[in-house]
């Protein structure tokens, strides 16, 4: 009887042990901080009273940053690593050093027929999300970039950068063409929030996004707003969102200014994970392209925004990045990476075919 009761518990631990790593996700959400390294996490730690959300995350680990032409990535080269699993030059969007297009793991997902997304908090033609849908041999082809848009089946887009694609230069309305390909075009958050099914083009503002606390609440409810709808289809969905102004902070050494985009987005994270925990299906990952500003905090007091910042730079630093995540699959996303490993752990995961 003891043998009998001692196997039994033998192979309940080896199935708890295996089983939970083998399973897969229906759903990805991949999250990115621009520009945040881990003093920008630390930044928003201390002032919210040593806690933040992403902190639920059960595994962590460093994503290396370089290019195929630079210590320094941009975000161009930095997102297409992310996106699209290849070193490319800065400045490149959606293309490998010889400027030949690569398939990103949305359009992957996309063609597996999963649903897809992306939520950012700039213009949605900007140099993260473009990375995703577009293929430019320059990020700052803004009007291109739009018109990628139109050549994919994307689900639901929103940020801002609408005049992109109605006040453009060929003289091309491009949300006519969205229209005829059903998607709903959304001018406002309250209209991005009433969408619940269908195909939806959130474009909330003329160029970019509005900064912290201008911009309210658009990038955590823009996403649960995404979330809501991706997640009718059955066969799961692909969702990138972008906490995209924490870079703009750093850029302007502005701590201050770092600590409330990083809070933004933290909120955001906290939708994410309260989905993904109820949800039980679904893979979070949160990283960033590159670190900017070479921040460094040398004092500072718990529950406040009174830190004694220094940095190093107005630009991007070479150094790793941190990495998070949550659900099944999370294992595969700890230890030191290359930023180019996110998208063959993706399609592994997702058994994603084509």
């Amino acid at each position: 009887m003891e043998k009998k009761y001692f196997k039994l518990i033998s192979l309940l631990l080896i199935l708890s042990i295996f089983g939970f790593a083998q399973k897969a996700p229906k759903n990805v959400i991949f999250m990115i901080g621009d520009g945040m390294g881990i003093a920008q996490v630390y930044s928003a730690m201390v002032a919210n009273g040593n806690k933040l959300a992403l902190e639920q995350c059960t595994y962590s680990g460093f994503s290396k940053t370089y290019s195929n032409d630079n210590f320094t990535t941009d975000s161009g080269a930095g997102g297409t690593a992310l996106a699209c699993g290849v070193k490319t030059k800065n400045g490149m969007i959606g293309m490998n050093p010889d400027s030949v297009a690569v398939e990103s793991i949305l359009e992957k997902a996309e063609k597996n027929h999963l649903a897809t997304g992306i939520v950012v908090a700039c213009a949605v033609t900007h140099a993260t999300p473009a990375t995703y849908i577009a293929h430019q041999v320059n990020r700052n082809m803004y009007e291109e970039i739009a018109a990628d848009y139109l050549k994919t089946d994307i689900d639901v887009f929103i940020g801002g950068g609408r005049k992109y694609f109605e006040d453009r230069s060929d003289g091309k309305n491009l949300t006519n063409e969205l229209k005829a390909k059903n998607y709903k075009i959304a001018y406002n958050l309250a209209d991005v929030k009433t969408t619940t099914s269908g195909k939806l083009a959130g474009l909330l503002y003329d160029d970019q996004n509005p900064g912290m606390p201008e911009r309210g609440d658009q990038l955590p409810e823009s996403t649960e707003a995404a979330i809501n709808i991706l997640k009718n289809n059955a066969k799961g969905f692909f969702l990138m969102v972008e906490g995209s102004q924490i870079d703009w902070a750093c850029h302007a050494n502005d701590a201050n200014k770092t600590i409330k985009e990083m809070l933004d987005f933290d909120k955001t994270i906290a939708k994410v994970l309260d989905f993904a925990e109820k949800d039980g299906n679904t893979l979070v990952i949160i990283t960033a392209d590159h670190e900017t500003g070479g921040m460094t905090i040398v004092n500072g007091k718990m529950g406040t925004d009174s830190l004694t910042v220094f940095y190093s730079t107005k630009g991007h630093s070479g150094v790793p990045v941190p990495v998070f995540s949550y659900g099944p699959g999370a294992e595969n996303f700890s230890g030191f990476m290359e930023n180019t490993d996110f998208k063959q752990k993706i399609e592994k995961l997702l058994k994603l075919k084509k």
